[in-house]
């Protein structure tokens, strides 16, 4: 069998953070906070309840944006072994495509693999995971009492950006991004938040 060339892997995203302006799911400065979490290669969340959210497309949007060196490795896509992703990932990005008990899909993780990843993603790895989370205090449940991650490590995660979909969650018709939050630490499984952005439903606009 030939020998797998570790390449740094090119992020396939149909939407750029560009395109979810224009269709409104998210204003300019939004996309330029998000443009500067991956350029800074800082650890993130996207969160929201119902399925067909946009998840996997803003995360995929905000990856587009990182440094041309940085490598991505996903799990399940690039393999299962934890400890080799994490090395192969190192000045990068490793996602967990979704954080959650159920096992639908592969890298659709709970608990102690979810602790593994957080234990040995430290300084030289970032992370980037999708959550079914109603805002970010239920996210860092999930994180922190669900999956049993230590505030310190869970502390990695320094953003969070919530989506909302509307209309039937089937056949939305349109998502916005709800919020964004800085994450300033965490203390007790409970995040220290910051609002950065916020969508004004009664307005339609992006504050």
């Amino acid at each position: 069998m030939p020998e797998r060339r570790l390449s740094i892997p090119q992020i396939s995203t149909a939407l750029r953070l560009d395109d979810l302006v224009a269709n409104r799911t998210m204003s300019r400065d939004i996309a330029e906070t998000l443009r500067g979490i991956a350029q800074g290669r800082t650890s993130f969340v996207v969160l929201a309840v119902p399925r067909l959210a946009g998840k996997s497309t803003v995360l995929r949007a905000i990856l587009a944006e990182r440094p041309a060196s940085a490598p991505v490795m996903t799990l399940a896509e690039d393999g299962l072994d934890i400890d080799e992703l994490v090395k192969r990932s190192a000045g990068g990005y490793l996602v967990i495509p979704e954080i959650t008990q159920s096992a639908a899909m592969p890298g659709y993780i709970w608990g102690a693999d979810v602790r593994r990843i957080f234990r040995a993603a430290k300084e030289k790895v970032s992370l980037a995971a999708t959550l079914h989370a109603d805002g970010p205090e239920d996210a860092f449940v999930q994180i922190c009492q669900g999956c049993g991650i230590p505030d310190a490590d869970a502390s990695q995660i320094r953003y969070a950006v919530h989506l909302r979909s509307i209309g039937r969650w089937e056949e939305p018709t349109r998502r916005v991004v709800q919020s964004v939050n800085a994450i300033e630490g965490v203390e007790s499984g409970r995040p220290k938040l910051k609002l950065l952005h916020r969508w004004d439903e009664e307005h339609d606009r992006f504050i």
